[in-house]
């Protein structure tokens, strides 16, 4: 007969054999780990479908790190750029395109993806307070949307028949619209820190770069100022004529 000592021994121990065996006989990964692509790829789906694009993201990068090569992997790529942009995290959206361009180069949704990152970068520096107040789009950072423009030019460039390219057309218009104003607003800022011309410089730049704009009639009511703090009354005299021609009745036309 055992002793009482190895009696109690025997039962804490037996039951936690069983218990390691029974869990050894069984599913030794967690149910999302039995997933198959298309089951990852439709978890996805919904997930972006009610807005979870963080959780939609680590889906989609649990997908390509298993099924690397699988038909899904192409698309997990593409719907992660955009599950980055709706997330509103422009730096890894532009990643992610970045990284699919490079690694597809030949597939046909390159267009995506680069309208896609023309997107991202137009949005890039667009704050939550800048949104909430509504503040002019011009007194910011103007680089990220010249690099907007870039993608939507190539895009139409290199991609003539993508469905994106009309939209990229619009876009285009509005950033250079956005970027005219962009210049007016430093033209006027060196008039009022009396530096009439570096203010003639950016108002020259508009008239070079951006006719058809909104601020070419600003540019030259610059010029006419400028050249009248600078006392230079024949260049004066010509930007006034200029404005009749093109802006009649406007204040600061030639008589």
């Amino acid at each position: 007969m055992l002793p009482k000592r190895w009696i109690w021994l025997l039962i804490l121990i037996v039951p936690l054999l069983l218990a390691s065996g029974c869990s050894s006989n069984g599913p030794d990964r967690e149910p999302e780990a039995q997933e198959t692509a298309e089951e990852l790829y439709q978890r996805a789906r919904r997930q972006l479908a009610n807005g979870n694009y963080s959780m939609a993201v680590e889906t989609l990068e649990r997908l390509q790190g298993r099924f690397p090569f699988g038909p899904y992997a192409t698309q997990a790529q593409l719907d992660i750029i955009y599950a980055y942009y709706e997330a509103g995290e422009m730096e890894s959206a532009i990643a992610a395109a970045d990284r699919f361009m490079r690694l597809y180069p030949r597939d046909p949704n390159v267009a995506y993806a680069r309208y896609m990152r023309g997107l991202a970068h137009a949005s890039s520096g667009d704050e939550f307070f800048s949104r909430l107040f509504n503040l002019d789009r011009s007194l910011r950072d103007p680089q990220p949307l010249r690099r907007a423009f870039v993608d939507f030019r190539e895009l139409i460039q290199r991609h003539p028949d993508s469905d994106y390219v009309e939209d990229a057309q619009e876009r285009m218009r509005e950033i250079r619209d956005i970027l005219a104003r962009h210049e007016i607003n430093v033209a006027r800022y060196y008039l009022r820190r009396d530096a009439p011309v570096a203010a003639v410089g950016r108002a020259r730049t508009v008239l070079a770069d951006y006719q058809g704009t909104s601020a070419v009639e600003e540019a030259l009511e610059v010029l006419v100022e400028a050249y009248g703090v600078l006392e230079i009354e024949d260049l004066q005299a010509d930007v006034r004529r200029v404005i009749g021609e093109n802006f009649p009745g406007h204040p600061l036309a030639a008589n």
